[in-house]
């Protein structure tokens, strides 16, 4: 079934705690994925960012709302035990704790998200349908990455037009660009020679592949509409041959064919295959072509910092 929602495990996190007991966290998540029969997978998943795990994340909004709703109190590292007004709620055994009745029943939870105070599920404002599904599925940090990603993703599809609307010349300059900002052979004048040209051979650049110019890579950067299939691929292997090199970087605006990418699999040289999207991603990663508009920073409570707060 996958991991819960962290609205749905609200109600067994604050069952599990109705034992008067103080808890930790990582007792919350054991119960939950215990509870749920989640599998070993369901426990490995990650955010987007995977730097958290889905399941630890949505345990900690569920225990997060209850703590401003005063369900729960903070014992300390991460640690929680039911307040009086938790034990009421257990007693009135709702169908389901949820956003929407905690913000009803209780005024700190719609001043903790920014919200009036409603008295009744129907004095909220509305939102709309996908907003709605988004609340009740993903946590806070989740619907953060959902919008980021998406924003990213508009981004990507946005350069990628823009490089298929440039010259030719100027996409092998901006190919070049883009792996000198990846960090190939020092600075932009030690790096790069751009040798494309009418006759070149098929090869339209050479790049340094460390600061000190040991060893060259050559590239082949171009505008293709479809997809790339292997007789391209292996003429720009013969063109390696010709300058007796043995690692090679082919681009291009579109798409490698599976043949194409099982052929340089198979070879003794040592060439990469970079299609469009692959190629607007590492723009935005290595910041070609884009400016940030914005950075937004999340924080997390230190806890070494409260050790001897009590």
């Amino acid at each position: 079934m996958g991991v819960p929602d962290y609205q749905t495990l609200m109600k067994p996190v604050l069952l599990f705690s109705s034992d008067g007991q103080i808890h930790t966290g990582a007792e919350a998540v054991e119960h939950v994925a215990q509870l749920f029969q989640l599998t070993a997978a369901d426990r490995a998943q990650l955010l987007p960012s995977g730097r958290t795990h889905l399941l630890n994340n949505r345990t900690h909004w569920a225990l997060t709302y209850l703590r401003h709703a005063a369900l729960l109190s903070s014992e300390g590292h991460g640690k929680f035990r039911i307040t009086d007004r938790g034990q009421q709620l257990v007693k009135q055994n709702p169908p389901k704790i949820n956003k929407a009745l905690l913000i009803v029943q209780y005024p700190e939870v719609a001043d903790f998200i920014g919200r009036p105070t409603a008295k009744a599920i129907g004095d909220r404002v509305p939102a709309s349908p996908v907003e709605a599904e988004l609340e009740a599925k993903l946590s806070p940090e989740e619907q953060l990455e959902v919008s980021y990603r998406t924003l990213r993703t508009e981004l990507e599809h946005a350069l990628l037009a823009k490089l298929k609307a440039g010259g030719s010349e100027f996409f092998e300059r901006a190919v070049l660009d883009i792996l000198v900002g990846m960090g190939y052979g020092g600075s932009h004048a030690q790096a790069v020679e751009h040798v494309g040209k009418a006759g070149d051979g098929g090869i339209d650049g050479v790049i340094n592949e460390d600061k000190l110019g040991l060893d060259k890579v050559y590239v082949q950067a171009k505008r293709w509409e479809g997809v790339v299939g292997r007789p391209t691929v292996q003429g720009f292997a013969g063109s390696l041959d010709s300058e007796h090199a043995r690692k090679g970087i082919l681009i291009t605006t579109s798409s490698f064919s599976a043949e194409a990418r099982t052929y340089v699999q198979n070879i003794e040289k040592r060439i990469v295959l970079i299609g469009g999207e692959e190629l607007v991603r590492h723009m935005v990663d290595y910041q070609v072509g884009v400016q940030p508009k914005g950075t937004f920073t999340l924080y997390r409570i230190d806890e070494d910092f409260f050790e001897d707060a009590d």
